[in-house]
């Protein structure tokens, strides 16, 4: 019972030290940013960089997440124009209507 106890503590902290390693090098990675961004908007960007499981994204799907985050811009004034995208009775535009209604939106936020 001894032994299986030495063994058990022994994976454990082996197990610890593994992870503690791989976490080392994503740490390392960070500082290859895209240069033509700007410091805030590109640590913010690679902070939500992360999958719906939490671990932080890598590769290409890193550089995509972080160029949509970038672009968000005109995402929040999209965001904007959605909730404002509601008819005279009260209820949602929808079809061409919403569409014709996005795109004037959209390009008054841009100006």
């Amino acid at each position: 019972m001894k032994r299986f106890c030495a063994v058990a503590v022994a994976a454990f902290f082996s197990v610890g030290l593994a992870c503690a390693q791989t976490a080392a090098p994503a740490a390392a990675a960070k500082p290859a940013a895209p240069a033509a961004t700007t410091p805030a908007t590109s640590s913010n960007c690679e902070a939500q960089a992360v999958d719906k499981n939490g671990k932080p994204l890598a590769g290409a799907a890193k550089a995509s997440s972080i160029k949509k985050c970038e672009s968000g811009s005109k995402g929040n004034a999209s965001a904007a124009c959605e909730a404002k995208a509601v008819g005279k009775n009260g209820k949602p535009l929808a079809g061409a209507a919403k569409a014709s209604f996005m795109k004037k939106c959209e390009a008054d936020a841009g100006k």
